[in-house]
């Protein structure tokens, strides 16, 4: 059986994540020792304490069809560890700067920042240093 589906990653459970708490999605049947036991075997971290929530399904409804569908009901476990400890997922990326001169001579920041997984993503800025060249008319009389 498995027992922790997955990480719930959303603004307040990361808000959470700073304060040692960690969300997971667990199976409906699992109990707070066995989600203790599982996070402790995973993440290597020691576990205080653990809070379960059962979230009821919803019935909605579809946009273009008149029809109902229920959504399914899910467990979260919100998981306390020790000071100190920290789960990898949850962890927010850094990021970093480096300023590069354009040819005109013009300094650029640009802003690398990874994901959990891996990927970079790239934010290019102008520094208020190097502003954009103001370009001169020159009116020719006629």
């Amino acid at each position: 059986m498995v027992i922790l589906k997955r990480p719930i990653i959303t603004e307040k459970s990361m808000k959470l994540a700073q304060n040692n708490f960690y969300t997971f999605e667990v199976d409906k049947v699992v109990t707070k020792s066995m989600v203790a036991k599982a996070v402790t075997e995973k993440f290597n971290v020691k576990v205080l304490k653990v809070k379960t929530i059962n979230v009821k399904s919803q019935t909605k409804s579809q946009k273009r069809v008149r029809k109902l569908y229920q959504t399914k009901g899910l467990k979260k476990a919100i998981v306390q560890v020790e000071k100190g400890a920290k789960i990898a997922l949850f962890e927010t990326p850094k990021t970093e700067e480096v300023t590069v001169t354009t040819a005109e001579g013009e300094p650029i920041k640009l802003k690398e920042k990874k994901d959990f997984l891996g990927r970079i993503k790239v934010k290019v800025e102008k520094s208020a240093v190097g502003a954009a060249p103001t370009t001169q008319r020159k009116v020719i009389p006629t």
